[in-house]
């Protein structure tokens, strides 16, 4: 049965596509079954994975709204499976509102296929409204990815008492699976200075594995590529290919 992962962070620009894709085909490489539910109306981890934004039909919107069988959505690629997205997407929180289990939409789509998989990741969009809660609702952990930058820790405290909500309301046995320090610069005092700031924050919870700034993982998107395919030789290949095996030994212990 699949460990289902929502990642997540109402900040944009932290990382969460990039870790979603690139931990997508680093467990793949490493031969577990991985599915990845794009779940951001700008679908930008369903190109990422090399899957046309455009043309895949049915996809996440069609599951939820339209009542589409969810493994007729599924894109196999050579990195992993893809659930798409497309901007239809963006309306569906509107249109989910007068819905029955308005909240549980996105989980029922994901139980019918969590017997096929090792992981399912949820790549949510940056905001908390309706779309994220069914992530969170679906979900048996959330992976914080939280960039080396001055304002990390800001919102944060939003992210987590959405989650107490939900916890509270929806989904008890929702858990912290890690928090992922992003885009860290080992050059500068501030990349150092939030990443005592977050341990500090998250005591045991934060991964071992840091995530560099590095050109090659800002170019595989425009590739059609995870960073594995695009450059399996450059520092944030080894960053994210070094998560997916924490994080397979972390649960290999649990």
């Amino acid at each position: 049965m699949a460990k289902i992962i929502a990642v997540v962070n109402q900040k944009g620009g932290v990382g969460k596509t990039t870790t979603t894709v690139n931990l997508t085909a680093a467990l793949h490489q490493l031969g577990k079954r991985v599915l990845l539910c794009d779940f951001d109306p700008q679908a930008n981890a369903t190109s990422g994975m090399g899957v046309d934004k455009n043309t895949a039909s049915p996809n996440i919107y069609d599951v939820l709204i339209n009542g589409a069988e969810p493994g007729r959505a599924v894109v196999e690629t050579p990195y992993g499976d893809v659930l798409p997205s497309n901007k239809a997407l963006a309306g569906a929180g509107i249109e989910m509102i007068a819905l029955d289990h308005r909240e549980t939409l996105l989980k029922r789509a994901l139980q019918a296929l969590e017997a096929d998989y090792d992981y399912i990741f949820i790549d949510c969009p940056p905001s908390l409204e309706l779309l994220t809660v069914n992530a969170l609702c679906a979900a048996h952990s959330l992976l914080v990815p939280v960039q080396c930058e001055y304002y990390a820790l800001e919102g944060l405290s939003d992210l987590l008492s959405t989650v107490r909500l939900v916890k509270r309301g929806l989904n008890p046995s929702l858990a912290l699976e890690g928090v992922l320090l992003t885009m860290f610069d080992s050059r500068t005092n501030l990349s150092l200075q939030v990443a005592q700031e977050v341990k500090r924050h998250f005591p045991g919870q934060v991964y071992a594995t840091v995530i560099p700034r590095n050109v090659r993982l800002s170019e595989a998107p425009s590739h059609g590529k995870p960073i594995t395919a695009y450059d399996p030789y450059s520092r944030g290949c080894e960053a994210y290919t070094a998560l997916a095996q924490e994080m397979v030994t972390i649960h290999a212990k649990a």
